[in-house]
């Protein structure tokens, strides 16, 4: 399993939810198998999201995606208020308590 870490200022938790959620579609057919968005406690302009994978291509043909057709235009990433930060991780363990 991978997970293609993103993390990125926003100017409006709203607006980027709402950017974010007209893309469900591509994420399914692209292989997401599940998504996590998180806001740090003292910061609601920005957010972090792990999206899951089942190959390493799969999350790199995504981030490919991502950065020409979305990061790229202001009309699909509304809410962007700088560059993100982005990573594909090889998830080692998981483990729930």
């Amino acid at each position: 399993m991978y997970v293609l870490q993103i993390e990125h200022p926003i100017r409006d938790f709203e607006t980027w939810k709402a950017a974010f959620d007209r893309f469900s579609d591509k994420r399914r057919h692209s292989g997401v198998r599940r998504h996590q968005i998180f806001q740090p406690a003292d910061d609601e302009n920005y957010v972090v999201l792990d999206l899951e994978f089942e190959s390493e291509g799969e999350a790199d043909a995504f981030l490919g995606w991502l950065r020409s057709e979305v990061w790229s235009s202001r009309e699909a990433s509304p809410a962007l208020a700088g560059g993100p930060q982005t990573r594909i991780a090889k998830v080692m363990e998981t483990q729930q308590y």
